[in-house]
């Protein structure tokens, strides 16, 4: 495990991969980074585990001691399922605390493979430009399919776009679509997903850890929102390719089957999102700007005969979280 007693040699990287309840995946993410840690002398891998509960106490660290992969990967075992951010914080603040901090802190989620050169790719990235607080890497699928992996901030544009689904309104609100076209090269953006996310250690020192009170889902582009504030850029690396296996971890994104209810803390995370960073006016007006136009695309596909790719009961279940109903709740 990292501790804050490490001694001062110096490592460019720490890896953070948080794991529940997937270890097969954990282990294949692990096996993935063998070649990155040749590449990146030093570098240091944490899995912390968020009381899974089942075999991953056990498989996990075998496999490290098994591989001999203990020389640059640990396992720390956390006493409660707190959360994405939770369970990233957890290393992170040991990693701080210590007498070597790592420059740079990447989060890796445990349902990815990364491709060589990934990892040096970033950090090569944030060598050349020490204005850049935060970068993420390229997501894609198996085959190389590319993923949205740079997005736009949430506003109420954009909660317009995505409720009434037209193309003509997108192109017209095409600079406050969230999921934009897929870049092509590096390029600047407002946030990067938390899959494969690569910190600044001032970023963490300036503007403090992620946010405890998301569970899961809008924690990473609060955070990218608190470092922009503070004066920090977010960039795209494409040259930073990862393969994501896209809800395999949550179950809740997992685009390969049919859609899931969404759970309750993606509305619990949606609504603490606007409230935090706009205040309670704007979060309302967010939610009617999504609610009214998502109704009319539910009327509009009905009269069509269309199928809907939505959760289900998406739409009930968005009001009863909506600022009108649950307010601050």
């Amino acid at each position: 495990m990292y501790s804050a007693d490490e001694p001062n040699n110096p490592f460019p990287l720490l890896v953070v991969i948080v794991n529940y309840r997937t270890p097969d995946l954990t282990i294949d993410c692990l096996r993935s980074l063998v070649g990155e840690i040749a590449s990146l002398p030093g570098t240091r891998v944490v899995v912390t585990d968020n009381n899974s509960g089942d075999c991953s106490t056990e498989k996990i660290p075998a496999a490290i001691a098994n591989e001999g992969w203990d020389n640059w990967a640990s396992f720390m075992p956390l006493e409660k399922n707190g959360g994405f951010a939770y369970g990233n914080n957890a290393a992170i603040r040991l990693a701080l605390a210590s007498s070597n901090p790592p420059p740079y802190i990447l989060l890796l989620n445990p349902d990815t493979i990364v491709r060589p050169g990934a990892l040096k790719s970033l950090v090569d990235f944030m060598n050349a430009h020490p204005q850049v607080g935060i970068a993420g890497s390229r997501l894609e699928d198996p085959d190389g399919t590319p993923q949205v992996s740079a997005f736009r901030f949430h506003s109420i544009l954009s909660e317009i776009d995505s409720g009434l689904r037209l193309g003509l309104l997108s192109k017209l609100l095409s600079k406050w679509v969230v999921w934009p076209p897929v870049p092509q090269e590096t390029c600047q953006t407002d946030w990067v997903a938390g899959a494969s996310m690569i910190v600044h250690r001032q970023v963490f020192e300036q503007v403090g850890l992620m946010d405890e009170e998301y569970f899961m889902y809008y924690e990473e582009m609060d955070f990218c929102l608190q470092a922009k504030r503070a004066g920090w850029n977010c960039w795209y690396v494409p040259q930073s390719r990862v393969v994501h296996l896209v809800g395999q971890s949550s179950g809740v994104t997992d685009t390969k089957r049919p859609a899931k209810r969404r759970p309750q803390y993606w509305f619990d995370s949606r609504r603490r999102y606007f409230l935090k960073n706009y205040g309670w006016l704007y979060a309302t007006l967010a939610d009617l700007a999504f609610a009214f136009p998502f109704a009319l695309t539910k009327l509009r596909y009905l009269i069509m005969g269309k199928e809907s790719s939505d959760p289900p009961g998406f739409l009930r279940d968005f009001l009863r979280n909506s600022m009108l109903f649950k307010g601050f709740t």
